[in-house]
This record gives C-alpha cells, structure tokens and sequence, in this order.
C-alpha cells in the first residue's frame, strides 16, 4: 500500500472524530459548517483510501459531487427513511436538505484539496530542487 493511502487511512478515525467533535461541542451554525466541511473530508479521505493515485483536483470534485449528491437526496424521502432506521445511517445520509451544507461541503473539499496538493508526491516531486 502506499503512502499516500496509509495516510489516508490514519486521517478517517481522526476526521470522523473531529467531525463529531465539532456537532458536539459548537453549537449553531458553527457546529453546522463545521460538520458539513468536515463531512466533505471525510469523503475526500475515502476516496484517496480507494484512489490513492488519483490527482487532487479529481479527488476534490469527487469529494464535492458525493457530497452534493447526498444533499440533493435528501430532497427526496428515502435517507429520512434510511435515517430513522440507524444511527449510522444517520450520520451518512442526513434528513433534510439545507443550502448551508452545500456551502460546508465547498469549504472542506477545498480545504482537503489544498492540504492534499500540498502534500501530493507529484508536487514534491516538481518541488525538489534540480540535482
């Protein structure tokens, strides 16, 4: 496994905890900002788990578009109804749809985007100075 994808996989407990960490500790819309960016992260996280040799950029929109994905759904009944039948459930779906998550999901992709660029092997790689 690389490394890239060994890091990915020491973040997912990290920003799960963080992610409820944050809903349970803060309160009002800075719990929910908070949480949804750090929703879009954790999906960001999983898809480089799955994709490790996936450029940033494509992780970040497939981040972003599962994220919003989500979201639309619950314009529908069905993840209340997943909802009502586990806690997990829950916590992957949602119940209802609210224009402020998209906003957190633009602000955690983003952000897992930009620590991911960072730190991305290619740009190390065009970073190191000429030998």
């Amino acid at each position: 496994m690389n490394s890239r994808r060994w890091a990915a996989v020491a973040a997912l407990p990290v920003v799960v905890a963080l992610g409820l960490g944050a809903r349970a500790l803060l309160g009002g819309l800075p719990a929910k900002i908070a949480g949804d960016a750090l929703y879009a992260v954790m999906v960001y996280v999983v898809v480089l788990i799955v994709r490790p040799d996936a450029r940033p950029a494509r992780v970040g929109l497939v981040a972003l578009g599962v994220s919003f994905a989500v979201e639309l759904a619950q314009l529908t009944p069905y993840p209340a109804w997943l909802s009502s039948r586990h806690v997990l459930l829950r916590l992957v779906f949602g119940s209802t749809f609210g224009f402020v998550d998209l906003a957190g999901y633009v602000v955690g992709a983003a952000l897992a985007f930009a620590v991911d660029a960072q730190l991305s092997p290619s740009r190390r790689g065009r970073m190191a100075p000429p030998t």
